[in-house]
């Protein structure tokens, strides 16, 4: 799965139009605590979080995140936009929960495993 696909399929919003899409999605991970993230999540993953400053830019490209993913209607703030514009990191938004988004991404990434 990609990154493209998983926008497609969830119907996320995505804040940085130029930003590669092609991206390998291989899992995700959900937290807020940007340390604990840097840490844990995975290259590949889908980084889920309610955490909208620049911050998250620099944790995303640390981890080698596929995408950071906005949840609970957050929006970027305009420091974190334009990093991932400059960095050309997907960054996307959803309505739904942290919860929610990740049971339908293992549900996806289950899927297209069994393929």
């Amino acid at each position: 799965m990609t990154v493209r696909e998983l926008v497609d399929q969830l119907e996320l919003k995505n804040w940085v139009p130029d930003a590669d899409l092609e991206i390998p999605v291989t899992g995700g991970y959900a937290g807020d605590m940007l340390s604990w993230v840097m840490g844990r999540a995975q290259s590949g993953s889908v980084w889920m979080t309610i955490m909208s400053n620049q911050n998250v830019a620099a944790v995303a490209l640390m981890a080698d995140v596929a995408a950071v993913v906005l949840t609970e209607s957050v929006a970027p703030d305009e420091a974190l936009q334009k990093q991932a514009e400059a960095r050309g990191l997907p960054l996307l938004s959803t309505p739904l929960s942290t919860y929610e988004l990740s049971c339908r991404l293992g549900v996806l990434l289950a899927d297209k495993q069994s393929v």
